[in-house]
């Protein structure tokens, strides 16, 4: 874990909520003059605390108005194998995340899709065929009651 100090978190807090905002207002938020809380943030993109900046797009807006999550299982849990298939799952736009677990289930996996049929179609062409799938477990979102991205950092 990074050796963080509080205005790091504060910055960290600030991003996440607001990736958008101007070095001069998050200055500005966090008590710091411009320059020192640009490389602060730059020290931070640096170690990785901070992978990236992204938009936080309304999937139904765009179309994509399913989501399901699959739990998989495979045949084998060798290494080779659990790489195959993430390495098979990074090619398929559709699954936004994939997990792997402990237990009975190997993977988690959240997918979009623009509807039901397409999701049939991923499902039996894309995902169920794939190498050393053993089973596909899939249940369909009804609603999303909280999504913040994230983790949740103490300020």
């Amino acid at each position: 874990m990074a050796n963080l100090d509080q205005i790091d978190r504060q910055l960290l807090a600030e991003l996440q909520d607001e990736g958008r905002i101007t070095n001069v207002e998050l200055a500005q938020r966090v008590g710091l003059t411009a320059p020192p809380c640009l490389r602060r943030v730059r020290a931070l993109e640096d170690m990785g605390v901070i992978r990236g900046y992204h938009a936080d797009l309304d999937g139904a807006k765009l179309g994509f108005s399913i989501t399901v999550f699959a739990l998989v299982s495979l045949k084998s849990q060798a290494e080779d194998a659990l790489r195959a298939f993430e390495n098979h799952v990074g090619t398929l736009p559709e699954v936004r995340e994939c997990h792997m677990l402990n237990g009975e289930i190997d993977f988690i996996l959240k997918i979009v899709s623009r509807d039901l049929q397409g999701f049939q179609e991923f499902l039996t062409s894309k995902l169920t065929p794939a190498p050393n799938v053993a089973s596909v477990k899939t249940s369909l979102t009804i609603r999303t009651a909280k999504h913040i991205p994230g983790v949740p950092l103490e300020v």
